[in-house]
């Protein structure tokens, strides 16, 4: 079995988001970058089922769109235990612009498992599973939290509203993970950190696609108010409050 998981590059969640001055993109110089923590998650689970099931898993490969400055994260991938890595030298426009990269990617490896995590933490769009799902016509499944290989291809878990759903999924399949799939991200070691710089990783051209949105305007979310500290014995003015200014009562 072959595994390919798709790696968005996207800002340290701790990062203080600025515009930059056209307000349609966000200033990048000092933004530290990492892998996405969902799509890391799928990574995760890839090399444990590797680790579970000697012998059936032969590569494990990311794919990530987007310029060289994509390049370490996919390097910290390689870290981790990925054999080998891909980058499609195309600056991301939208959700579809970057699933239909990704579909030629998988015709080109032809893997038997396509993971990625189920949004991005930059845009949350949450789009490009099912759109490459639907333009490979493969298996596939959202908000999976357990995973593991069966003798038919795959037992999924996946949250629902209320319980948990339990689905047996043929291969070639492409699931979309969420937490619950893995313990946690893997620290890559100073040895994977080293081998990671002679592993292959190709740059492949894109294919031509127009994206279906674009950006118009970004904009911060209003700065809070101010705290305001209410005496525990003046409940009249808390009311008061909630019910003048906060409005929720």
């Amino acid at each position: 079995m072959k595994i390919l998981v798709c790696i968005s590059n996207v800002p340290d969640t701790t990062t203080r988001i600025k515009l930059a001055g056209d307000k349609k993109s966000v200033e990048t110089n000092g933004v530290q970058w990492i892998i996405n923590p969902w799509d890391e998650l799928a990574l995760t689970r890839a090399m444990e089922l590797s680790e579970q099931n000697a012998g059936s898993i032969q590569s494990i490969s990311v794919v990530s769109v987007g310029d060289a400055s994509v390049e370490p994260t996919l390097r910290k991938a390689l870290a981790v235990g990925a054999n080998e890595a891909i980058r499609v030298n195309l600056v991301p426009a939208d959700s579809y612009s970057v699933a239909v990269q990704l579909a030629e990617v998988v015709k080109q490896e032809n893997p038997d498992l396509v993971l990625l995590g189920i949004e991005s933490s930059d845009f949350n769009s949450s789009g490009v599973g099912a759109m490459l799902a639907e333009l490979l016509g493969f298996a596939s499944a959202s908000s999976v939290s357990s995973l593991e290989l069966s003798s038919s291809g795959l037992t999924i878990k996946r949250e629902v509203e209320g319980g948990t759903e339990q689905l047996e999924c043929p291969l070639p399949a492409i699931l979309s993970v969420q937490k619950g799939i893995a313990l946690e991200p893997r620290i890559p070691a100073m040895r994977g950190i080293m081998m990671a710089r002679s592993k292959p990783l190709k740059v492949v051209e894109p294919v031509a696609v127009e994206p279906l949105s674009e950006w118009i305007e970004l904009e911060l979310p209003e700065a809070k108010s101010a705290c305001k500290m209410i005496p525990e014995d003046n409940a009249k003015e808390l009311i008061r409050l909630l019910h003048e200014e906060a409005k929720v009562i």
